[in-house]
């Protein structure tokens, strides 16, 4: 007689931008899943372009070296703000805080593999057709190329 071993606890990877949607999902998605064992909170900020130090090649850069950092910082000192509220409104005290730059589909699935995330949350607008094909969709490409499950919150506006 073979037994089946317990499940491995959650880990469940959050994903706001902050939003009154990205509450509202990480909100549902919570109500949703069993007790996590490991709750990962992340927000993804854009990445600062070089060339704006570099140039382009035909123009010089536009801003100092030092000028670029104190922009990164102060993108860190937001994104981290934007988490530390999420945590402030949901009650997460024990979740974890994680602040990354880059383009916000391919930066949740590598953090999702990274971890690895049982289950990825994150809220949609739910735009289509043209609107969809010119701002693309982070959570299309989170669906598509994450290493585990999916749970998406379509807006209702």
């Amino acid at each position: 007689m073979t037994s089946i071993p317990p499940a491995e606890p959650l880990t469940v990877l959050l994903c706001t931008d902050g939003s009154p949607l990205s509450l509202d999902a990480i909100r549902q998605g919570l109500a949703l899943l069993a007790t996590p064992g490991r709750t990962v909170l992340l927000t993804v900020a854009p990445p600062i372009d070089p060339t704006l130090v570099t140039g382009t090649g035909f123009a010089g850069g536009v801003m100092s070296f030092e000028e670029k950092n104190e922009l990164v910082e102060a993108q860190r000192v937001n994104a981290q703000a934007t988490l530390d509220a999420t945590v402030n409104e949901l009650g997460l005290a024990d979740a974890e805080t994680l602040v990354k730059y880059g383009d916000a589909g391919h930066v949740i699935c590598e953090v999702a593999a990274s971890l690895p995330a049982s289950v990825v949350v994150l809220g949609t607008h739910g735009r289509s057709g043209l609107r969809r094909a010119v701002m693309g969709s982070t959570s299309d490409h989170v669906v598509r190329h994450a290493v585990c499950p999916v749970l998406v919150q379509q807006s209702q506006d």
